[in-house]
């Protein structure tokens, strides 16, 4: 039977350890390298080559076992792990500080290669040196680092912990490595334009706003380069593109993070179509190179990749998804009546209701690759019009498995169009749209100057990795995703100007002032006891929540039941929570509702909450339960 120990008890002896070393002219961190060290990849696969030959190797304590003059413990570095053999009667005195080694120090040691009797590839070392005290207790592998939210806060400890997450990051290096290889080989000329912004354009996001102290002046970090590499088109250049962070101040879910990386490439006397190729090629080609293939499994779906890719237009793909012919439709008016009769958000125009159809309607469809071309001008203020129905734009956007990757336009290059296209923008951002574009003027100038019929393409790297190392959410290929700093991640709905302090163990909340609570009187009306059992009250966990597009209420739950199947909800409980914080926790739901449509989408069953008034206002807490209990626990 396995004792548990206490993980502060242990924290003190390790630290006392420390200081014991100290104390001895030990002190690890005085020791400033530790050089010539051969990874442990390297010796497994080339056995033959290294046996019984003397050698260095370097990495961090992950296992411990053994009593008496001999030790075992296994080392990992950046490649793997290789198990270290200790014996007394080698090491001599040492052993007693080796011996003394814990789980998660890092080490160098010196040795002879062999294979045990079991057949293990192993160092018996001759030598062993402590580099860095690990003063804290890791996580166990299959038992503790499996909550989402540590993993995202704590990187280097899901690193640590579930070192075959590596395999993504070094998947993601490779990406853009290969991305930035084939722009190259076809004469793009990789530029760098500015991060920080006198004005906020080149497309329709919500920025983060910051302040030159020097200049005195607001500034935007940039939502997109575009205006700017157009710029360089106008100026000679004639295949430019630059890969980098942008920044929009938005919601964030699966596929959203305030901070991602993407390109954007522009190419001189070239057309939509052209990126078309570009798009298809491009990723295609990443895909054989990195993963030798262009048939990938992304979440299930069997995706392939190989060009050409479907082609349609946005109102065709409406009217094969949802019935409805936007051909027939002519007027505002017409477009208004029957975004109500389908239920789809009612806009100002045709154009823009065109948008709502598609995401109503289409975007859940498309799991094969597949082009959409003739976008509405409403929605696209930077795109050429087509000439056959001046309605409509020479866009296209690429979708994978129901996500865009990329967005391309015969870029706009007409002085005066671009001018009222931008003018209709600053209406649209005075009248709250702060997601609308704002006038650029230089940028206007630059198209005076004359801008040559040009191409323009932009891609989501992280969405494009996402598919390529099939993984689900935005967060795991991101190193550090964005959170909210521990302490501050409480919900909402709690008085922010109340004290809150972190502690190793706990987060404190500074009382509340019950005198100020009005709780609504107890039902009167008597429930029979079989009618309250036939609800199922669930533990839950929550696998992910995200904000639902387009409402203003509702977050998703993606729930573990303890059943094999994800159960989703949908709470409305936005104003109260955001939807990062609640990743990871341990929640209570009614699992036996039947399912209701919200936003198109069926919520099985409801997230319990507490509801009370609090000095006026009305308050929410959602029931959050101790980690320690199992999901899929019935509440009696």
């Amino acid at each position: 039977m396995k004792i548990q120990q206490d993980p502060n008890e242990m924290i003190k002896i390790k630290r006392a350890k420390l200081q014991k070393l100290k104390e001895e002219g030990r002190d690890p961190y005085v020791i400033e390298n530790f050089r010539d060290f051969t990874h442990s990849s390297e010796i497994k696969d080339n056995f033959e080559q290294f046996e019984q030959k003397e050698l260095k190797v370097a990495g961090r304590i992950m296992a411990r076992r053994g009593h008496g003059k001999i030790s075992f413990m296994d080392v990992q570095d950046e490649s793997g792990q290789i198990q270290i053999v200790n014996r007394k009667n080698v090491i001599g005195e040492e052993y007693k500080y080796v011996k003394d080694l814990d789980i998660g120090d890092i080490i160098g040691a010196t040795g002879t290669v062999f294979k045990t009797q079991s057949g293990e590839i192993s160092i018996e070392t001759t030598e062993v040196k402590l580099l860095s005290k690990s003063l804290t207790v890791l996580p166990e592998k299959w038992h503790g680092l499996k909550d989402t939210d540590i993993r995202y806060r704590q990187r280097y400890l899901d690193l640590t912990v579930n070192p075959e997450i590596k395999d993504v990051f070094v998947k993601r290096s490779k990406i853009i490595s290969e991305i930035r290889k084939f722009l190259d080989n076809r004469g793009y000329l990789e530029v760098e334009t500015p991060i920080l912004n006198t004005i906020s354009g080149g497309a329709n996001a919500r920025p983060f706003i910051t302040h030159h102290n020097t200049l005195n002046l607001d500034m935007y970090l940039r939502i997109a380069n575009e205006l700017y590499l157009k710029r360089l088109i106008v100026g000679g250049f004639e295949k430019v593109y630059e890969m980098g962070r942008m920044f929009r101040n938005e919601g964030m879910d699966q596929k959203h993070n305030p901070e991602y990386t993407s390109i954007e490439l522009y190419e001189a006397y070239s057309d939509f179509e052209d990126m078309m190729k570009i798009t298809e090629e491009l990723v295609s080609t990443v895909a054989q190179n990195v993963l030798g293939t262009m048939k990938i499994n992304y979440l299930g779906n069997e995706i392939d990749l190989t060009p050409p890719w479907n082609r349609i237009s946005m109102i065709d793909a409406i009217k094969k998804y949802s019935g409805v012919d936007f051909n027939e439709i002519q007027t505002d008016e017409e477009a208004i009546a029957i975004a109500k009769e389908k239920n789809v958000e009612v806009k100002e125009n045709r154009g823009e209701i065109i948008a709502e159809f598609f995401d109503e309607f289409v975007e859940d469809n498309l799991i094969q690759p597949t082009f959409i071309y003739d976008y509405p001008v409403e929605v696209s203020p930077l795109a050429k019009r087509n000439p056959d129905d001046r309605r409509l734009t020479h866009r296209f956007e690429a979708f994978i498995n129901k996500a865009e990757i990329g967005n391309a336009f015969s870029e706009l290059n007409d002085a005066d169009d671009q001018r009222e296209r931008f003018l209709k923008q600053v209406e649209k951002r005075d009248k709250g749209d702060d997601e609308a574009q704002m006038m650029d003027y230089d940028f206007i100038n630059a198209l005076e100057v004359g801008l040559p019929p040009t191409g323009g393409l932009g891609l989501g790297i992280d969405r494009i990795i996402m598919l390529l190392t099939n993984q689900e959410s935005i967060r795991d290929v991101l190193l550090f995703p964005t959170m909210k700093p521990i302490g501050l991640e409480k919900a909402e709905n709690r008085d922010s100007s109340k004290e809150t302090y972190e502690t190793h163990d706990k987060l404190t909340t500074e009382e509340i002032d019950l005198s100020k609570v009005k709780v609504e009187p107890l039902f009167e009306d008597m429930v029979d006891f079989d009618t309250f059992s036939k609800s199922d009250f669930r533990v839950v966990k929550v696998k992910n929540c995200e904000e639902v597009p387009k409402s203003k209420k509702l977050l998703k739950f993606t729930l573990d039941d303890g059943s094999e199947k994800e159960r989703v909800i949908l709470s409305g409980i936005k104003e109260y929570y955001s939807a990062e914080s609640l990743i990871g926790k341990t929640l209570l739901a009614i699992c036996n509702l039947p399912p209701r449509k919200m936003m198109g989408i069926d919520s099985e069953g409801m997230i319990i909450s507490a509801i009370c008034e609090y000095d006026g206002e009305e308050k929410l807490n959602l029931i959050m339960l101790d980690d320690n209990i199992p999901v899929g626990s019935k509440l009696y």
